[in-house]
């Protein structure tokens, strides 16, 4: 059962296929988001789809133009991942954030010799920053959202994410709501931003041009890019 595991999670996909396998072994219990994406790198998996091939090459190209074109000097990424899509983005100060203590390991090792680049293990429920220590002019959002299962974990991680963020904040997900399907909720964050961020403004989406497609789950996605702005700095 364990080496079957293994091979589902280093599947780099992240939705039915994979959804449907996990629901078998784990009886449909899901663990929790945290320790589901723990259980996954700590078991081989890797970070899905989204950071690989060419959703990855779009996101990077997408951020890579951003911040050449407003000159960003620091960012800091809620949800690094296996690091795989970072390895594709120029920035010249970054700080990667993860909930799963493997997935940073994974991370300093690969990243050992960059000394532009920080990682911390990352549990929005134990984190309280009043000295303003994490901040950066972007901070990011890629293919986490929807993984965010719990309401509270969600609505903690979002307050996180903007507050860290002195100018900018780039959001990369699906913007509508669905059931819960096992380590899955889509949300309509864009409406949460709106009643609760009241300091940013949503200036620019870029559509995914590969929209998602079930004939072709790996390279496809319904994930598009929002980029906000802090009204008034604080």
């Amino acid at each position: 059962m364990k080496s079957l595991l293994n091979f589902i999670l280093k599947i780099p996909i992240v939705g039915g296929i994979t959804n449907f396998f996990l629901k078998k072994i784990k009886n449909k219990q899901f663990p929790g988001s945290e320790k589901y994406w723990e259980d996954r790198y700590r078991l081989g998996g890797n970070s899905g789809s989204g950071s690989y091939n060419r959703l990855s090459e779009f996101k990077a190209r997408t951020i890579n133009d951003f911040i050449a074109g407003k000159n960003i000097f620091s960012a800091m990424e809620f949800g690094c991942g296996d690091g795989n899509n970072l390895s594709l983005i120029k920035y010249p100060k970054y700080i990667g954030l993860d909930v799963s203590p493997t997935a940073i390991k994974i991370c300093m090792n690969k990243y050992k010799n960059d000394l532009s680049k920080s990682f911390y293990v990352y549990n929005s429920l134990s984190f309280c920053d009043n000295h303003q220590l994490f901040k950066a002019e972007v901070t990011l959002s890629l293919d986490v959202i929807y993984h965010l299962i719990e309401d509270e974990i969600f609505s903690k991680y979002m307050t996180d994410l903007f507050q860290s963020s002195e100018k900018y904040v780039i959001i990369y997900s699906r913007n509508y709501s669905e059931k819960h399907d096992f380590h899955q909720r889509s949300r309509n964050f864009t409406k949460w931003i709106d009643e609760n961020q009241k300091l940013f403004t949503l200036i620019n989406k870029i559509e995914n041009p590969y929209r998602f497609d079930l004939k072709d789950p790996n390279n496809t996605s319904n994930a598009d890019f929002f980029i906000y702005l802090r009204s008034v700095k604080k």
